[in-house]
């Protein structure tokens, strides 16, 4: 039996297992390709502002269900505020929270909340991360040949993308159920 899942017992709690990352977001663009009728060259906005803000996430592949926050920076401070705020979320489970090997998610600044027991994913390694899938389902439909005109714009923009996950645990499932984690829970 697992850590963790030791752990949540002496707690009286379910275990969730969860997998969390920061994604940068902005005004900056890489156009994509896109459809466009026969004969008809799509026009596509591009710019090369360097303004931008990060998206926090965190998603549980068994039923769906996601957390985001949008912060300032993917530093320590910020990725504390994510955990405290996934914490209380959760407050009723203990939380198995898979992390990349980033300095702010390794810190020994950080406070651990009680319910919450973070574990390193192998290095580089993105594709064992669920959450790297949901950051590239919200570029593709939501941030896909946009040229915004203000960080307020992406600020709503990622509000809006955020909503949309959270609230289509269906689709959360299909693009994070990975078998080795649907095996394991």
């Amino acid at each position: 039996m697992s850590k963790a899942r030791r752990r949540a017992e002496s707690q009286g709690r379910g275990l969730r297992i969860m997998f969390a990352d920061e994604a940068r977001f902005g005004r900056m663009n890489r156009p994509r390709p896109c459809w466009a009728p026969g004969g008809v060259r799509p026009e596509v906005a591009c710019q090369l502002v360097r303004e931008f803000t990060y998206l926090y996430g965190a998603v549980c592949p068994k039923d769906g269900t996601c957390l985001f926050l949008i912060l300032p920076a993917a530093d320590t401070e910020c990725f504390q505020i994510f955990l405290n705020t996934l914490a209380r979320k959760h407050s009723r489970s203990h939380i198995l929270l898979f992390v990349d090997g980033a300095g702010n998610h390794i810190s020994g600044d950080l406070v651990i909340p009680g319910n919450i027991t973070l574990s390193p994913l192998p290095a580089y390694s993105p594709e064992l991360n669920p959450q790297e899938n949901v950051w590239d389902e919200i570029r593709e439909k939501l941030f896909k040949n946009y040229a915004l005109k203000s960080m307020d714009a992406v600020y709503d923009k990622l509000a809006e993308a955020a909503l949309y996950i959270e609230r289509n645990p269906k689709r959360v499932k299909s693009i994070a159920s990975f078998p080795y984690i649907l095996k394991s829970s």
